[in-house]
């Protein structure tokens, strides 16, 4: 049952967890005060979900026991759940699995929940610039190609691993454990297969990884020219002027500019296993991990390195559309809810 934020609330801005309840027991104010407190980490959807996602086109995904539907920003389904992975929505589709794992297909619905491409697919990805990757056989012999919207190859499969297209190019290997290069919306490699691992573009940037698992990671151009020289142990993807990157003298996290110079120091733990680095900023803020072992909790940043909301939880989703998601508990017997940005 989704209650309603006037009926129940939980304050989560501080280092406490503190019960707000409608007969007016939270926090008093004194007569000095005049300006409002921060709303932000004020839970608005009520932790109840075994799992979520962000928001995005105004829905997120969601999963109650084995099965995943779509909520809106009250935490009313709009889609009941009834797939066995969901993805989020993008250009108006959103990708979901039914069937056991090892069988199941996937395909592509739209916001009344409707297929719009039936499931057939292996594997895929979310629709940007027009087009979605997916994937017909299983990881080792398969190949990947790119549908449009109404579900024919705009590239037909061949053997490659590809990421999705962002500001034009998209990152792919010359064979399914191959090199990474760049390729256009013909399929034609625009930036030969070099690196031994790539992210997607993003304000003009890509960040790759030359010299195997113990290389370093910098960042290209779309022409393949080092903007900014490999010298990380890992990168991510800009995102409002910043990029995550690992420090290799220290092992933590920090966040650097289109410079390569850091903006935020390195001072964030290593995500656990289920996560591969630290997220990127949206709507302002970003989840940053401090500690090492299970007890770790995530907190948010602003893009000056001050926590907004204290780390508390288990993990953390990224900020979209002013929500983000959280788990309040532990990784085994906690919930899900969405904080207020």
């Amino acid at each position: 049952m989704i209650l309603s934020s006037h009926k129940r609330q939980w304050w989560i801005g501080g280092t406490a967890l503190v019960c707000v309840l409608a007969c007016g027991c939270g926090p008093r104010r004194s007569s000095s005060q005049t300006s409002a407190p921060s709303r932000t980490g004020l839970i608005s959807i009520n932790p109840q979900f075994d799992s979520a996602e962000q928001f995005s086109e105004g829905l997120a995904a969601v999963r109650i026991g084995n099965k995943w539907g779509f909520i809106d920003h009250q935490g009313k389904f709009v889609i009941n759940p009834q797939f066995d992975s969901a993805g989020q929505f993008s250009e108006g589709l959103a990708s979901v699995t039914v069937g056991e794992y090892k069988t199941a297909k996937l395909g592509f619905i739209d916001k009344q929940g409707h297929y719009v491409v039936n499931p057939q697919f292996d594997s895929g990805g979310l629709f940007t610039e027009g087009s979605a990757r997916v994937r017909i056989g299983d990881w080792t012999t398969g190949m990947w190609g790119f549908i449009d919207k109404k579900g024919h190859y705009a590239l037909d499969p061949q053997l490659g691993v590809p990421d999705k297209f962002s500001e034009g190019l998209a990152a792919r290997t010359e064979s399914t454990w191959g090199r990474w290069g760049f390729i256009d919306y013909q399929g034609k490699f625009v930036v030969n297969p070099q690196f031994d691992f790539a992210e997607q573009f993003s304000e003009g940037l890509a960040a790759v990884g030359i010299g195997g698992k113990a290389g370093k990671w910098g960042f290209i151009d779309q022409q393949g020219k080092f903007v900014i020289n490999p010298q990380f142990d890992w990168a991510g993807t800009f995102s409002e002027g910043l990029s995550e990157v690992r420090d290799a003298k220290t092992g933590k996290w920090g966040f650097i500019d289109h410079q390569g110079g850091f903006v935020i120091n390195p001072r964030f733990g290593t995500p656990a296993s289920y996560l591969v680095r630290v997220d990127q900023f949206h709507d302002g803020l970003v989840a940053v991990r401090i500690g090492e072992d299970v007890n770790s909790k995530y907190g948010y940043i602003d893009k000056q390195g001050s926590f907004i909301v204290n780390p508390q939880f288990a993990r953390a989703e990224q900020f979209s559309e002013g929500l983000a998601a959280v788990l309040i508990g532990d990784n085994e017997n906690g919930k899900w809810g969405y904080i207020i940005r």
